[in-house]
């Protein structure tokens, strides 16, 4: 089945975006947490060994898993977690239960903005964080529904590592990729020659998910952000 292409009232990044990243960096998110996000949390960090502390990927909104396998075999001598909070999706891992663990595979059902906060509060850091193909509410009214206009951007950041995004949506790529640039201060003008912030169109890999298979098979233009956060506190 083709997939439809994002469709939008936004032409271009939104004109609100620079000063909701700024308002969010400056005042620390206070909103409630997800109760079973945490305890999921509570029961992963038992999982993980200090040593696994030292090398983990994160694949954030994982759906069904596979994206997880593939990140696994490219990086075998790092833990690879994948999170989702679709029980429907994770279900086709037919695990017994979540938490569950295969070789260097954690899977994990969890709402991602608590976790990624509880994450960076319980000061974990990452060496590679993936988020293929997030949801791109492409309204102009749901900025703050995207992860860069969310208040757990900052935590999100500050987890270091090397982030990659990928969209099929160009809008959201780029201004994925101007809040981050603003939070690593690099400002709001054209990207440096020597910004840690890259945003490409993504070329055929070992990592892929079932929405990129769809997406190429759909002939859309895919788009990569990659963010290099090692000076994120």
């Amino acid at each position: 089945m083709r997939s439809a292409v994002v469709v939008s009232n936004q032409q271009q990044p939104h004109q609100r975006l620079a000063g909701l990243v700024r308002r969010h960096q400056q005042h620390a998110w206070k909103g409630g947490h997800h109760q079973a996000s945490l305890q999921a949390f509570a029961e992963l960090q038992a999982l993980v060994t200090p040593a696994e502390r030292d090398a983990l990927i994160l694949d954030s909104g994982c759906g069904t898993g596979e994206s997880t396998r593939h990140i696994a075999a490219a990086f075998p001598q790092h833990l690879v977690i994948g999170i989702d909070q679709s029980a429907a999706r994770l279900g086709r891992l037919k695990a017994a239960g979540f938490p569950h663990r295969e070789d260097n595979m954690i899977w994990l059902r969890a709402e991602l903005a608590s976790l990624w906060r509880a994450m960076h509060q319980a000061g974990w850091r990452l060496r590679r964080h993936y988020l293929l193909y997030p949801n791109p509410w492409p309204k102009s009214a749901q900025l703050q529904r995207r992860w860069h206009g969310h208040p757990v951007f900052p935590h999100l950041l500050a987890l270091g590592g090397r982030l990659e995004l990928r969209s099929n949506w160009r809008i959201y790529a780029e201004e994925f990729a101007l809040a981050t640039r603003l939070v690593l201060g690099e400002g709001t003008g054209p990207p440096r020659a020597d910004s840690a912030v890259t945003l490409s169109t993504v070329a055929d890999g070992a990592i892929t998910s079932p929405f990129e298979r769809k997406y190429r098979a759909s002939g859309h233009r895919l788009y990569c952000v990659v963010a290099q956060l090692d000076s994120v506190a």
